[in-house]
């Protein structure tokens, strides 16, 4: 069986395009716009270029490279200043929206001071940019080409996000930055067998739910445009059809149509940011059915909830996967042919097994790292794989502002409950004082424990919703 999924899928696969795929013209989503800071510009990095992001004068979102032409510092070490500028906080160069410079402070006269900036060597290497349906998207491609080329062609934006239907109900976007690379993302999004497994007790069950499957192709590969395959359903089930479509080089649409003709799509970009890493940003849409019904969505992740609690709960579910996705990589990098060294005897792995030939045949075997593309050592440390600060928290405003009012309702549940324990103990001090009754214990002063032991509890609880902002370790062995 191996074979037939290998052999007969890997001709067509040979039948290339005479181009392949172009990595750099192409826009990818880098950041949801309403979680960054517009105060401050935010370093990143796409397919191993730094950069920075960072809003103007005129409320645009700009992406440069990451190094001020002067000296060569990080920019995104600077500020954004009050006139809209990006200043290099080394030596106090400024730059506008457009990447010119628009100051040179230790210029010995303005006249000299205008030469030097007219110097097209005194500008910042800029990248197009532009926002759709919420996201902020860069154009890999710097320079005069670049800014024509980006004017040719669409991000991967959702059609479905495009009007405003009354059936359609977009929930919260999330991002993270992952551990593993942006190939090892979309193989494991194209792979729907590990979810009832690897999600266990969040969506599916391990023991009841991997089932048999076929994976028939609906849409032919394509250089450009990717691939599609359907997921064959049992007989009875309310779920009509299910359909992966891969976009290159940034998206996996998953839509799933129940058979009263609401849907689920799950909207799964990733963007490659450094060998061995990519940035996910992702969202549920829910389409009514024509009575108006929402499906389900994606396990409790579909429930009415606050942006910043479905950021942290989302570790839940990326967690469940993380870890063996960042060893299966460096395990992987060892070999010589991911098609010769894995064993994929059931028609479950179809969709992976085209995604790994048009990599390979199509698109120049992997992304083309900017600078080194060495692949960073495994990392022992599973705390600092699972850690949520550094790839999510740490540059998301929405929950920014939620771990500081959970802090301040963390410590006013503590004070509370110190300062009714206090009242609690001196009135009924004073009530045996005045009464001479030592062996009682007043109803008041049980009720004002109680209720000082509810706010240690309520505040023990939200300490423990805060340490979700910083880490969520988990362990397989553990989810019976």
């Amino acid at each position: 069986m191996t074979a037939i999924f290998t052999i007969a899928d890997e001709s067509e696969a040979n039948n290339a395009s005479s181009a392949d795929f172009q990595w750099m013209p192409q826009w990818y989503p880098v950041a949801v716009v309403e979680f960054l800071d517009p105060s401050k510009p935010h370093a990143f990095q796409l397919l191993g270029k730094n950069v920075v992001l960072w809003r103007d004068g005129a409320q645009q979102w700009q992406c440069f490279e990451d190094a001020c032409p002067h000296r060569l510092a990080p920019l995104s070490e600077g500020r954004v200043e009050a006139d809209g500028t990006l200043l290099c906080a080394y030596h106090g160069w400024r730059f506008g929206g457009d990447g010119n410079c628009t100051k040179i402070p230790q210029s010995q006269s303005p006249e000299l001071e205008a030469q030097h900036r007219a110097n097209p060597k005194s500008c910042a290497i800029s990248y197009p940019t532009q926002q759709a349906q919420g996201l902020l998207w860069v154009w890999a491609e710097s320079g005069a080409k670049g800014a024509v080329e980006s004017k040719n062609r669409s991000p991967r934006i959702i059609s479905e996000l495009e009007g405003k239907s009354d059936r359609v109900v977009k929930l919260f976007w999330n991002i993270r930055d992952l551990p593993y690379g942006w190939d090892y993302f979309m193989e494991n999004v194209a792979d729907p067998a590990h979810v009832p497994v690897s999600h266990h007790g969040l969506v599916g069950d391990r023991h009841r739910d991997a089932k048999y499957y076929d994976m028939p192709r609906l849409r032919e590969i394509s250089t450009q445009e990717g691939f599609s395959f359907g997921v064959t359903q049992e007989q009875g089930s309310p779920i009509l059809d299910v359909l992966h479509d891969f976009q290159p080089p940034c998206l996996m649409k998953i839509t799933t149509t129940f058979t009263d003709e609401g849907q689920l799509i799950l909207v799964l970009y990733a963007t490659p940011t450094r060998p061995g890493w990519c940035r996910h940003i992702g969202t549920q849409i829910l389409v009514k059915n024509p009575q108006g019904k929402l499906p389900p969505g994606l396990g409790f992740f579909a429930l009415p909830m606050p942006t910043w609690l479905g950021h942290i709960l989302a570790s839940l579910f990326l967690h469940q996967d993380m870890v063996f996705l960042h060893y299966q990589e460096r395990t992987m990098a060892a070999k010589d042919r991911w098609l010769d060294a894995v064993y994929t005897p059931n028609p479950q792995d179809k969709m992976t097994i085209t995604f790994r030939q048009w990599l390979e045949k199509r698109a120049g075997g992997g992304v083309p790292w900017q600078g080194t593309a060495d692949l960073p050592p495994a990392e022992l440390d599973k705390r600092k794989l699972l850690d949520v600060w550094h790839t999510h928290t740490a540059e998301c405003q929405y929950c920014q502002t939620a771990l500081k009012r959970l802090r301040w309702a963390r410590t006013g549940s503590y004070g509370l409950a110190i300062a009714i324990l206090v009242v609690a103990v001196l009135l009924e001090s004073r009530s045996i004082a005045l009464t001479g009754q030592t062996s009682l214990i007043s109803l008041a002063f049980v009720a004002r424990i109680s209720i000082a032991l509810g706010l240690t509890a309520l505040g023990y609880g939200i300490h423990q919703l805060i340490g979700l902002f910083y880490v969520y370790e988990f362990e397989h062995a553990q989810n019976d």
